[in-house]
């Protein structure tokens, strides 16, 4: 990937950051856009960064759905961004817990379930990631602390418009 110039990438974690988080959401039905955060992911895009998603899913571990539903749904996400001129480079998630209904799916400490740092690990071996510049946006600890062990930095989301909150990240022309 040396040959590729590095550019910052925003890491995004899913539920209760793009969107409403009442609890395991894994049909469209079901997922309604937090304010601001379509705007905010092409806003990112404009400005030449990596948008990538990183989501603990441990619905599927538990039993809950399937992980076809979260391709699905991911799918869906992407379109209706696309319908704004805005995209998700990659979407990472990770389906393991120590709890879970399936022993495919049971694993002590996975590597990826935040607060681990697989998932942007992952990312920033996949793709010409300036780590330095880049940010991870979570609604919870475990995030921030996957963030600090991927050498990133880490902003905190509490609610509210996420364009807003993100606004003074944004280069300045």
């Amino acid at each position: 990937m040396s040959e590729h110039p590095t550019r910052p990438a925003l890491f995004l974690d899913r539920d209760g950051v793009l969107n409403e988080d009442p609890g395991y959401v894994h049909r469209w039905e079901d997922f309604r856009w937090i304010p601001g955060a379509r705007e905010a992911v092409a806003a990112f895009n404009r400005a030449g960064w990596w948008v990538f998603v990183v989501t603990n899913q441990s619905g599927v571990g538990r039993g809950y759905y399937a992980e076809e539903a979260v391709h699905i749904l991911h799918a869906r996400m992407s379109e209706d961004l696309a319908g704004i001129g805005a995209r998700i480079d990659a979407f990472y998630y990770c389906p393991h817990h120590p709890e879970a209904t399936s022993e495919a799916y049971r694993h002590p400490d996975p590597p990826d379930r935040k607060p681990n740092p697989g998932m942007l690990l992952r990312a920033m071996h996949e793709w010409p990631v300036d780590a330095a510049r880049s940010l991870m946006v979570g609604d919870k600890e475990a995030d921030m602390e996957a963030a600090r062990r991927a050498g990133v930095r880490g902003l905190r989301f509490r609610g509210g418009d996420l364009f807003e909150f993100l606004a003074s990240e944004l280069p300045r022309d």
